[in-house]
């Protein structure tokens, strides 16, 4: 099936984006979706300011919107469309729609609000690594989650939660406030100025450590043998201390999340959405209309959403 459409299309290093009314076909394997919504990544900054395969090129590589004709998915399922090289090495998703391959189309799950599931994307995505790839839970295990008040500890417990955790307890500063937390977790533990973590946090199969310093140091004497820590922050400090007498006589294992190294498994995405759509989320972003993309290509903080409905 084709379609005309208007894009926002980029011609090179230094070049606006332009809108331009194009053609686009859908072919064998592929799907075509009118555009809602899209985020503003860091990688569109990147094939904006030059570093696209080809010119022209239409950036976009994370967005919402209805699946119009598709061999995969019934017409009128709502959609977030990811990964396949979309945005990266094909055209992308600044539109008013898009050809993008049946694998970058994944359904949005039911109580998940498009915008919600868009500025989640990459910390949920983030949150699915570590839990599932990494530290690997599975039902029936005790899990413990440091700096569970940051967005990202939350939706590593939800997550874990997800994936059969019996008891999820969060780790958390003596300062914080936990009330967002309480649907989260089964028991909060605090942890002090220095780093210490409490002695009531009970044995547990898996940790999920978001902060890194002496909080996982503290979190590896709670670990039963064979259990494992999945590492994903360091905001608490970039050093730790390893009792190598605990970490070889219990068999433990300290395993590094690392994103900028990760190929997401086929489901990812969706698996991700699913995890943490029973909960209420109020992520913070920015929305504008598409015409006003230029204004934030430089801004490196905020998650900022386009609205690509203004589009013809």
């Amino acid at each position: 099936m084709s379609t005309r459409g208007t894009v926002l299309r980029s011609h090179g290093p230094g070049e606006l984006l332009k809108a331009e009314e194009i053609e686009l076909v859908a072919g064998p394997g592929e799907t075509l979706v009118e555009m809602r919504l899209a985020a503003v990544t860091q990688q569109d900054r990147a094939a904006v300011a030059g570093k696209q395969p080809t010119a022209p090129f239409t950036p976009g590589s994370e967005g919402a919107g209805v699946v119009v004709t598709s061999s995969a998915v019934e017409p009128g399922t709502a959609v977030i469309v990811r990964g396949e090289g979309v945005g990266v090495t094909r055209s992308g998703l600044w539109g008013r729609y898009a050809v993008v391959p049946d694998a970058a189309v994944h359904r949005l799950p039911s109580g998940l609000e498009p915008a919600t599931a868009l500025a989640l994307l990459t910390p949920a995505l983030t949150a699915h690594t570590a839990v599932r790839r990494v530290a690997d839970v599975v039902a029936g295990e005790t899990v413990v989650v440091t700096g569970i008040t940051s967005l990202l500890g939350r939706l590593c417990a939800a997550v874990a939660r997800s994936a059969g955790a019996t008891k999820v307890i969060g780790l958390a500063w003596t300062t914080d406030s936990v009330e967002p937390t309480a649907a989260l977790v089964d028991q909060i533990v605090r942890v002090d100025g220095l780093g210490q973590v409490g002695r009531e946090l009970p044995w547990c199969a898996a940790a999920i450590d978001t902060v890194g310093g002496p909080v996982t140091s503290g979190v590896l004497g709670h670990i039963t043998p064979g259990g494992r820590v999945a590492v994903l922050g360091y905001k608490a400090g970039e050093f730790t201390t390893i009792d190598l007498h605990q970490l070889i006589g219990r068999d433990l294992r300290v395993l590094p999340v690392n994103l900028q190294r990760t190929v997401f498994e086929p489901g990812a995405v969706g698996q991700a959405l699913a995890d943490i759509a029973s909960a209420q989320w109020r992520p913070e972003y920015e929305l504008l209309s598409a015409d006003r993309v230029g204004e934030v290509l430089d801004q490196q903080a905020g998650r900022v959403l386009l609205d690509l409905s203004v589009l013809p």
